[in-house]
């Protein structure tokens, strides 16, 4: 299996939903359950401020409190949740200042991926990319937002991924939650969607046009929608900072 093709594969069970059954039956529980709730965190399922229960948690994983204790120790570590000791647990709000800086980190890795790429002369490099890009639109046109957004991650992953970081790739991603949650707020706005398919359309074009100056035009527009609107999105959804 090329590296291309595994990565559709590894992220079948959480971004295809593969699995429906709630229940984890495999080992590392604890990574299973911060995967979990960390989607449920930037997918807005669960809101700022929103409680979350140690024991009703573990009850719907089928998992002790453990893994669900240490699962919820490292979300805090990346700002999604505030535990209050002996108190309760609850979902942060949005950190302006974080989305910034994993925007910067993740532009300055995006320019330097789509780069290498358009001087990249093997065929299939965008293989992957292509192919996501093709679900994308299709989840668009079911109306599948929630789809829609994982799609879009796995898209700039396969960027990534073509170019040989991918391991770069998961480390800004771990840290995104904050500017993941930002553009799922942002994503319902009128024509939102269908701008977001005419950029990835238009980087693929250009890396295979070889037009390095293009495509970096196009990437830092496309990366510097979400936070352009951000007054606007605060403004819609002010609980959520």
């Amino acid at each position: 299996m090329n590296t291309q093709s595994s990565l559709l594969v590894e992220e079948d069970s959480t971004v295809f939903g593969a699995s429906h059954d709630p229940r984890i039956k495999r080992i590392s529980a604890s990574q299973q359950i911060h995967g979990a709730l960390r989607d449920r965190i930037v997918s807005l399922e669960f809101v700022p401020g929103q409680g979350l229960s140690r024991t009703e948690i573990a009850g719907y994983y089928g998992v002790s409190q453990t893994p669900v204790r240490d699962a919820m120790l490292k979300l805090e570590e990346e700002g999604l949740l505030i535990i209050f000791p002996q108190s309760r647990t609850e979902v942060s709000k949005i950190d302006l200042d974080q989305a910034r800086e994993t925007q910067f980190l993740r532009l300055s890795l995006e320019l330097e991926v789509t780069r290498c790429l358009a001087r990249d002369t093997r065929k299939d490099r965008l293989a992957t990319a292509r192919k996501v890009l093709s679900m994308q639109e299709a989840a668009l046109a079911a109306g599948d937002l929630g789809r829609f957004a994982r799609l879009d991650k796995l898209f700039h992953g396969a960027l990534c991924e073509a170019a040989g970081v991918r391991n770069l790739w998961r480390i800004i991603n771990s840290h995104s939650g904050h500017i993941d949650r930002l553009r799922n707020l942002n994503l319902p706005n009128p024509g939102k969607t269908a701008n977001i398919l005419d950029y990835h359309n238009q980087i693929l074009d250009k890396i295979e046009a070889a037009d390095t100056a293009a495509v970096e035009k196009t990437v830092r527009e496309h990366l510097s929608g979400t936070l352009a609107a951000v007054d606007q999105i605060i403004a819609r959804h002010p609980d959520y900072f």
